[in-house]
């Protein structure tokens, strides 16, 4: 055997590993899509919501996926539309809460203090009933 036939037996077994790892790895990618497929369509999440609460009290908890108009006591009128709440009307005398932006599904508080009545927004939890994800921590 001389050295050209080693060197040609050497890069044919190279070759050979070289498509069994092309195969491995086009493997490897088409079960991780396939599995991302999977865990997409099956993780749904809930839909987010509000919580409405009055002197320190639990007045509800809205979706927010569906459209509504909430009469809070006698003081205050929120509307949910669009995924969105805001405070349309108030009896107190400055119309803060009126002011405040919108909460959507990201979160966010509205707070009416003369009628002590605080709308906050909550992110909605995963399927499996975890609790929703901290973006940041201060």
């Amino acid at each position: 055997m001389c050295y050209d036939d080693v060197k040609t037996k050497k890069s044919s077994e190279d070759n050979v590993l070289k498509k069994k790892e092309k195969i491995f790895i086009a493997a490897l990618l088409l079960l991780a899509g396939i599995l991302s497929l999977l865990f997409s369509l099956t993780g749904r999440k809930e839909s987010a919501s509000i919580r409405i609460c009055v002197d320190g009290e639990e007045y509800g908890i809205y979706s927010l996926s569906e459209d509504q108009v909430i009469s809070i006591g006698d003081t205050n009128i929120c509307e949910i539309k669009d995924g969105h709440v805001s405070m349309i009307e108030a009896t107190c005398p400055d119309h803060l809460c009126m002011k405040q932006r919108p909460i959507d599904e990201n979160g966010g508080t509205i707070v009416c203090l003369p009628n002590k009545v605080i709308i906050e927004g909550e992110k909605a939890a995963d399927s499996d009933g975890s609790q929703p994800e901290i973006d940041a921590a201060t």
